[in-house]
């Protein structure tokens, strides 16, 4: 049952969850006291779950304890739990900086992972696809790979039907991507900016939650959803963001008379991008 304060879904659209090392299904309870009803969970980097991939093959460990721990996720909320699998795009730089992979081996060997998570998306375990590029300085070659990443998850994502989520550099215009994605046939608005500011030209942005940026994502009329990029990391406690952030930001959004945005946050975007109901799948 949603909190009777807030009376809406309240979705996370981006956060992971560690149940062996972090605080896990805890974070879950967390989250569902506050208010919150449902979660977009998206796998860890595949390095903190313990698995150096040499192969998309090797992914499926990753893919598989996130799926796990959505599913408990799920049977705690009052609505849904949904993972988004891929590859992180730091790990360009762990395999050519620390493993001495050549970049074109890199983009291979992330792009069958790639291969594998959208396995998952096209038999109905997995919501949508991650991917991205680095958001801190790398060589041109490293660049070039990644781009090819990224533009590969976007085919992935229109053949599998199927949103993607991005972690890139920060940007207000990313219609660059937005474009690759449209001429390999997904729509601009089923690409994702996770960490995203209120203002985006290109993707549907993913919003921090910080006030200032929720205030004027809401002022406007277009798609946003919220997040707050929780790590579940027990050595960085609380970061990004905790659990609780979105819905006692929701109640915030309410209490200053954005009803309508709320709504366009937690309702009508993640059917817009995901093909979601999130009032269908509360419970009563």
């Amino acid at each position: 049952m949603t909190d009777p304060d807030l009376d809406t879904p309240v979705l996370d659209n981006h956060l992971h969850l560690d149940p062996d090392a972090g605080r896990g299904l805890d974070a879950v309870r967390d989250f569902r006291r506050l208010g919150g009803t449902h979660l977009i969970v998206v796998n860890k980097p595949s390095w903190h779950l313990g698995c150096e991939a040499d192969t998309g093959d090797d992914f499926r460990a990753v893919f598989d304890r996130t799926l796990d721990v959505v599913a408990d996720a799920d049977d705690l909320l009052p609505g849904r739990a949904w993972p988004v699998l891929g590859v992180h795009p730091g790990l360009v730089s762990r395999l050519v900086d620390d493993r001495g992979v050549a970049p074109a081996a890199a983009r291979d060997r992330m792009q069958a992972g790639l291969d594998v998570a959208a396995e998952y998306v096209r038999d109905g375990r997995a919501l949508a696809l991650k991917s991205g590029r680095p958001h801190y300085e790398v060589s041109d070659a490293v660049w070039d790979a990644s781009n090819a990443v990224l533009r590969h998850a976007l085919a992935l994502g229109a053949d599998a039907d199927c949103a993607v989520q991005l972690h890139t550099e920060a940007s207000e215009d990313l219609t660059e991507i937005t474009e690759w994605a449209e001429e390999r046939g997904l729509a601009a608005d089923r690409v994702v900016k996770h960490y995203a500011g209120p203002s985006l030209a290109g993707p549907t942005p993913s919003v921090m939650c910080r006030k200032e940026w929720l205030r004027e994502a809401a002022a406007g009329s277009e798609p946003f959803l919220m997040e707050t990029d929780f790590v579940d990391d027990p050595d960085r406690p609380g970061a990004v963001m905790g659990p609780k952030t979105v819905p006692r930001r929701v109640r915030w959004l309410l209490e200053d008379g954005f009803d309508d945005a709320v709504r366009r946050a937690h309702v009508e975007t993640p059917e817009r991008v995901y093909g979601i109901d999130t009032e269908a799948t509360l419970t009563a």
